[in-house]
């Protein structure tokens, strides 16, 4: 049988569950390899598991699956309503993913399968997906690398003049046409005093002289994701950005120093906060954060304790930003270990200025 389904019976089984229904297509990728683009639901019942989708995608998800997968594939027009009410008969509690299922779709299950008790699985997959195996290290060292040589390119392609859309455009046509899937997330490229807003939307401002430019971007491969910012500079550095980005430097790599087994995501935090306000900033938004199949997963690198564990994928991304005039923001991609953690994004970090 599948691994991770055979994992997650045994966990339901913990859990005095007879079955799950996973409706999440994140989930089902993770647990199926079935592509995030379908549209269907797995079903974990007691004897069997059993997914369901409609035929645009029965071609492409027998082709996925394998016969050690075990799992029984059901076109929904040819599903009738005994099928559904006894897909869990005899079983008293059915888990389900309460974070991502709509109370108008709880309704709906509870009335389509005839289930007694449809029970929260408190973020079970969730929860196991923090963790990489090594096939999805792997994946994202990858992807990693897909952004690292598109960094090294966006030095050479931007030029005084261009726009801010410009570069973002240049970015996911860079990542198609050098083994990535596309974008891990919307391209952040923000000159000038657009770089003070850390979520900016690229725009039509064009490249000046003494520009910072804060590019936040990332790919996918084979599902996975890459996250990495780096803030360079059209020219030369002004001599007021100057402290700021070096305190930014210091405390992301302080922090990368500090990340491994074991350390809390809350004292991290802390000691960014702690420096920063000591020099008259503050940390406006989380140290880091997950990721894997999604761009931002748990754990949050923030305020809450969390002890970090071997073999996550995290981000640690400082960053100060002055309204209407500039930021800085500098973030890596990291593997945590028992004894610290491996940069999966290499690219300097030192003054890079554009030419």
């Amino acid at each position: 049988m599948n691994v991770k389904i055979k994992w997650l019976r045994n966990k339901l089984n913990l859990l005095d569950m007879q079955g799950m229904i996973v409706s999440n297509p994140v989930n089902i990728y993770y647990l199926t390899g079935i592509s995030m683009e379908t549209e269907g639901t797995l079903l974990i019942t007691r004897k069997e598991n059993i997914y369901i989708t409609d035929s645009r995608y029965i071609e492409s998800v027998n082709r996925v699956l394998t016969i050690d997968d075990e799992i029984i594939v059901y076109n929904v027009k040819d599903v009738s309503k005994d099928d559904y009410e006894n897909f869990f008969m005899f079983c008293e509690n059915v888990g389900f993913e309460e974070a991502y299922v709509t109370y108008a779709k709880y309704k709906e299950y509870m009335h389509m399968y005839k289930i007694n008790n449809l029970v929260e699985t408190e973020n079970l997959l969730e929860n196991q997906r923090m963790v990489k195996d090594e096939e999805e290290i792997e994946c994202i060292k990858k992807a990693c690398k897909i952004t690292d040589d598109c960094f090294e390119h966006l030095c050479n392609f931007i030029k005084k003049g261009m726009t801010e859309k410009q570069i973002a455009m240049e970015i996911e046509q860079y990542f198609k046409m050098n083994g990535a899937e596309g974008t891990s997330f919307d391209s952040i490229v923000a000159s000038g005093p657009n770089s003070s807003m850390p979520h900016a939307v690229p725009t039509e401002r064009k490249i000046e002289a003494g520009d910072p430019i804060t590019i936040d971007f990332g790919c996918t491969y084979k599902g996975y994701c890459s996250d990495m910012t780096r803030t360079i500079f059209m020219e030369y550095v002004p001599e007021e950005i100057k402290p700021i980005y070096n305190l930014v430097l210091k405390n992301q790599n302080q922090t990368l120093d500090e990340m491994k087994e074991g350390a809390n995501a809350r004292i991290l935090t802390m000691m960014v906060e702690s420096d920063f306000k000591i020099h008259g900033y503050t940390l406006d938004h989380s140290l880091g954060h997950g990721l894997g199949l999604e761009i931002h997963e748990s754990p949050t690198i923030g305020r809450k304790d969390y002890l970090l564990k071997d073999n996550m994928t995290v981000t640690d991304e400082p960053g100060i930003y002055i309204p209407g005039k500039f930021g800085v923001r500098i973030e890596d991609t990291v593997q945590i270990t028992k004894n610290g953690c491996i940069k999966l994004t290499n690219s300097d970090k030192n003054y890079i200025i554009l030419k």
